[in-house]
């Protein structure tokens, strides 16, 4: 694991834009960047790209505001670990909690979330954009951080 830096965008925008729809642009990428947030990339021991992710501090808590692992990895355990490794980061750093969105139609990152301990609380309505010029809700989840998983492993 490692700390994503601006040499590293043309590869994480690659991987967004074959995972995603409605991708993150190398912008979104770069002002995120630029404004402090921690991005972390998983490389492969041959040093290609697998997954990353972004993470946003606000006051005592973490916004986790995009994870993506390679589609031609997805379901391998890549995605399990970096969640877990930026869930470690988090603790490590003494936040309360993390909160994220997801899309209720991406059932794989659901099942992610939710194995590795984290709840719903709420819903956001039109948070997203769609097919056909419509609008997606976002579940809103969070992962709270106690004496039990002060290390951020679930």
């Amino acid at each position: 694991m490692q700390a994503m830096s601006m040499d590293d965008l043309a590869e994480v925008t690659a991987i967004e834009a074959a995972a995603y729809e409605f991708p993150w642009s190398r912008g979104n990428f770069e002002d995120s960047l630029r404004h402090g947030y921690y991005g972390m990339c998983l490389r492969h021991v041959t040093g290609t790209l697998l997954g990353y992710c972004v993470l946003m501090p606000v006051v005592d808590e973490m916004h986790l505001l995009n994870l993506c692992v390679a589609p031609a990895v997805q379901r391998a355990g890549s995605g399990l670990f970096l969640l877990s490794e930026a869930l470690r980061f988090t603790g490590s750093q003494r936040f309360a909690s993390v909160l994220l969105e997801v899309r209720p139609s991406n059932h794989a990152a659901l099942r992610l979330y939710e194995r590795a301990g984290f709840v719903v609380i709420g819903r956001r309505k039109n948070y997203y954009p769609a097919q056909h010029h419509t609008r997606e809700d976002a579940i809103v989840m969070r992962y709270s951080f106690t004496r039990e998983n002060a290390d951020g492993v679930a």
